[in-house]
């Protein structure tokens, strides 16, 4: 799952160039760096599985040349080049691809790799995708790069008025979610997390939104404390754990009420996450 954490904004104000003229190859990534090409990138290593949806989504899929092994989104995605990972990323298999950008997930683990490639003149891009709220400004400075600024201001438009729609129709008494990540110890999703702005949206509440991080661990026992409706789990199935004599003591796996999701679109901020959340929208009601 991709954790969330809240980030600053990403500017998209072009920066000044020497001699005081605008360069149009020239915008400030997520971590306040300017990314310099001389032109739309025309080959692309993207390193989170976000960043890779969201270029294939704008009409950049047929430049991206390298990409993680988590990057599955879309389909046309898995024909291309795997890198490994995206965190402290191999560089030799990034040089490989022979990039003129390399996009990353803004995190302090990439730092060196980043002044790696920087020192070998390939241009990187610090990309932070944990919010739906950011979905739109990652949309439009990938569009920027690629020169596909119509496309991802376009679509961007269409997200804000299907989230806006979203909004509108929450429901006055929200279902109390519990949503599971790991069972020894258990660990649940915080506020931080995608996952947890997802089923608000839904008219859920996190029963654990007073944990600020994306997952954290806590005992049974606080679990059973929380007077939960339903349990969300994020998988092919129910994992066979809940069927422990010990989770009886939480009420909802007791009446086994369960809600069962599967797909990416549950991961990470996407265009298709409107779409994400009609789908525990109608989950959750079944259960009401």
């Amino acid at each position: 799952m991709h954790l969330a954490c809240r980030g600053a904004p990403l500017a998209a104000a072009f920066v000044l160039a020497c001699g005081g003229a605008e360069s149009p190859g020239t915008v400030v990534d997520d971590a306040g760096r300017p990314v310099a090409l001389d032109g739309p990138a025309q080959r692309v290593v993207s390193l989170s599985p976000s960043t890779t949806e969201l270029l294939f989504a704008i009409g950049a899929g047929d430049r991206v040349v390298g990409r993680t092994r988590w990057c599955e989104d879309p389909a046309e995605a898995t024909a291309v080049q795997s890198v490994g990972d995206g965190l402290d990323p191999n560089i030799e298999l990034i040089v490989a691809r022979r990039p003129d950008l390399v996009v990353f997930y803004h995190s302090s683990q990439n730092a060196a790799a980043i002044a790696q490639l920087g020192g070998l003149g390939i241009a990187t891009a610090s990309v932070r995708l944990d919010r739906l709220e950011d979905l739109g400004r990652a949309a439009r400075f990938l569009g920027e790069l690629t020169g596909d600024s119509a496309r991802a201001d376009s679509l961007s438009t269409l997200l804000d008025t299907d989230v806006a729609a979203l909004q509108t129709a929450r429901v006055t008494e929200p279902t109390k979610v519990l949503m599971l990540a790991w069972d020894t110890p258990p660990i649940v999703i915080g506020a931080g997390s995608f996952l947890s702005e997802l089923v608000e949206l839904a008219g859920g509440v996190n029963v654990f939104e007073d944990l600020p991080q994306p997952s954290a661990p806590v005992s049974i026992e606080a679990v059973a404390a929380r007077d939960v409706d339903v349990v969300l789990l994020v998988g092919e199935t129910k994992p066979d754990y809940l069927d422990r004599p010990e989770w009886n003591v939480v009420e909802a796996v007791r009446n086994k009420r369960f809600v069962v999701v599967s797909g990416t679109e549950f991961s990470w901020p996407s265009f298709r996450s409107p779409a994400a959340v009609r789908t525990l929208r109608s989950a959750l009601e079944e259960l009401r």
